[in-house]
Formats: structure tokens, sequence, C-alpha cells
């Protein structure tokens, strides 16, 4: 195992050739990846927050504060999605412009 992770770190380092069939990892790839994870994690959060707010504005009774509370959870959480689909495509685009 430590044999492994030897080789897959002078691999990562080595910026392309193969030792016991491990790739190099460019940075790019890294890059987008990463962002990708935390890309996905925001918009997890984003649907979760929709559906808080849903269930606020839904059972409000006829509560104004209620009402205002869910309609902006809503509002604020789309809106974040919005800007996440757009920072996720300007990403992917700027990196692989560098391919």
């Amino acid at each position: 195992m430590k044999e492994f992770f030897t080789n897959f770190a002078v691999t990562l380092v080595d910026g392309g050739s193969k030792i016991n069939n491990v790739n190099a990892i460019s940075s790019e790839k890294v890059l987008q990846n990463t962002l990708n994870i935390v890309y996905m994690a925001a918009g997890i959060a984003a649907v979760i927050v929709i559906i808080v707010g849903a269930i606020i504005f839904a059972s409000s009774a006829g509560n104004s504060s209620s009402v205002v509370k869910g309609k902006n959870m809503i509002i604020y959480a789309v809106a974040g999605l919005v800007v996440i689909i757009a920072a996720f495509a300007i990403t992917n685009f700027v990196i692989g412009s560098f391919k």
C-alpha cells in the first residue's frame, strides 16, 4: 500500500508519465473536480432551502410573517441556484479553454 501512494505521488509530480499504470492528474482536472463538488454541495443546499421555504410557506396558515419568510427563502434559493449554474458554466468554459 505504501508503494502505491509513493508511486501515485511521483506520478502526480511527474506530469503525465505512468508508473505502475497510475495516470497523472492535471491541475486543471483537480480544480474542475473540486469546483464541481463545491457547486454540487451548494446546489443541494439550495434545493433543501427551497423545500424548507415551501414547507414554511404552505404551513403559514395565513400568518403574514411566515408567508413572507417562506417566500423570501424560495426566492433567494432560486436566485442562488441561478448564480451556481452560471458559475458552473463560466468556470468549466474557462478551464476547458486552457486545454
